[in-house]
């Protein structure tokens, strides 16, 4: 079922939001992006004249009751930007009183899914070599069940809108569909939006197709360069993942952050490139600095050449020229993750041009653009630049699992896959 031809009226709604958002020391919210993503299908559901019901998890409590994690701080924000007053249910798994009264055009907020370790689903305070802990797996996973099935007897319609964490099989973001029969379970809009923008670059993509994959490591980011492979016209690998590839070569890279079990599959990676004509570019040459600071002393230098007691820190302009033309030429483009050391503001020049480039592609030349990745949404963000591109991605675990070639189980357990 789709959200846009669901009429919520006279029904009880609980939807999946992903309401994790950051607080300051005295339980303030700093960013409601988040919120504010998620109230398209909040709003459609109170318009339509139908009751709300809210779950989310804030943190990692480790199923433990945790005050500083409780979504009680945030109950006014959501009021705010909702324009209705939204109750709170204190114990989301004991909330059946404060459901079966919300009446039409209400919203009720429940407490972090997280308190109660059926969420997540995973057995507590047991070891995984511990030889019981299968048994205790299979005794969590029917609790999940139950818990699950609680959360669903509140309402009459499922809907997930939490990207974020699409990636996991939890309660509330999977379990909980098999409760409701097809015409009573539905993806929100940020939800549907997020799957349309990876389907746009996975499997209607326009060519040149440009994938950009920085970050720090390879071990993280592996199976999306691999799955890419047959994908893409381009890929450039930039930040701390692109020494790994370097020193596979025979580079020489000072302390540059690289991994060495990884290095057979980075060589694995540039043949597999070759082979299917996909041009892979690494930098050039490298901002390097003597510490690993911001007020480091920096010098540009030959990427297979960096001194001892040198690292690599960021991309130098030779590598972003080349990297520009790319961009710039080509139709879909993909962006996850910095080109450097972005938390250090010496050290963002590259990513910050990155995201200019990417800017540029979708504007002028008419590419569509994902970025996902909280470095490379960052970006965007600092930059000014998050509306000239086309989608800015919510969930960057979510996002790589999906581009990884992986089933989300909170798309798959909707959309009945």
């Amino acid at each position: 079922m789709k959200i846009d031809q669901f009429n919520f009226a006279g029904k009880k709604a609980i939807v999946r939001v992903d309401f994790n958002v950051p607080l300051d020391e005295n339980g303030k919210v700093t960013d409601d992006t988040r919120i504010r993503g998620a109230l398209p299908t909040l709003k459609k559901v109170l318009a339509d004249g139908g009751a709300l019901i809210m779950m989310s998890h804030m943190g990692k409590p480790k199923g433990k009751v945790n005050p500083k994690m409780s979504l009680g701080q945030i109950k006014e924000d959501v009021s705010k930007a909702l324009g209705v007053e939204v109750k709170f249910a204190p114990d989301c798994g004991n909330a059946d009183e404060a459901a079966q009264a919300l009446k039409p055009g209400e919203a009720l907020l429940l407490e972090n899914l997280r308190f109660y370790p059926e969420e997540e689903g995973k057995p507590v305070g047991i070891d995984k070599a511990d030889p019981a802990y299968a048994a205790a797996k299979d005794e969590m996973k029917k609790r999940q069940k139950d818990f699950a099935k609680k959360l669903a007897s509140y309402a009459d319609v499922y809907v997930n809108d939490a990207f974020g964490t699409a990636h996991r099989k939890h309660a509330s973001t999977a379990v909980i569909a098999d409760y409701f029969d097809a015409d009573s379970k539905m993806l929100g809009y940020l939800m549907e939006k997020e799957v349309t923008a990876i389907d746009n670059v996975l499997k209607n993509a326009q060519h040149p197709f440009t994938a950009i994959i920085g970050g720090s490591k390879v071990s993280s980011k592996l199976g999306v360069i691999k799955n890419l492979l047959d994908k893409v016209d381009n890929l450039i690998i930039g930040g701390g993942m692109g020494y790994t590839f370097i020193k596979a070569q025979g580079g020489k890279i000072g302390e540059s952050l690289h991994e060495d079990d990884l290095m057979p599959e980075a060589l694995n990676v540039m043949e597999e490139a070759k082979k299917k004509g996909v041009n892979l570019s690494l930098s050039v040459a490298t901002v390097a600095a003597n510490e690993f600071s911001n007020d480091a002393e920096r010098k540009v230098v030959d990427i297979y050449n960096i001194p001892d007691g040198w690292e690599g820190m960021d991309a130098s302009e030779e590598s972003l020229a080349i990297w520009k033309k790319i961009i710039l030429e080509s139709k879909t483009i993909l962006w996850n993750g910095p080109v450097g050391v972005f938390e250090f503001e010496n050290f963002a020049h590259g990513t910050g041009e990155i995201a200019k480039y990417v800017a540029q592609a979708t504007k002028e030349n008419g590419a569509y653009s994902l970025v996902g990745g909280g470095d490379s949404v960052a970006a965007v963000n600092k930059f000014g630049l998050a509306d000239q591109v086309s989608y800015v991605s919510t969930g960057g675990g979510a996002m790589l699992e999906a581009i990884e070639g992986k089933v989300l189980p909170g798309v798959a357990a909707i959309k009945g896959e």
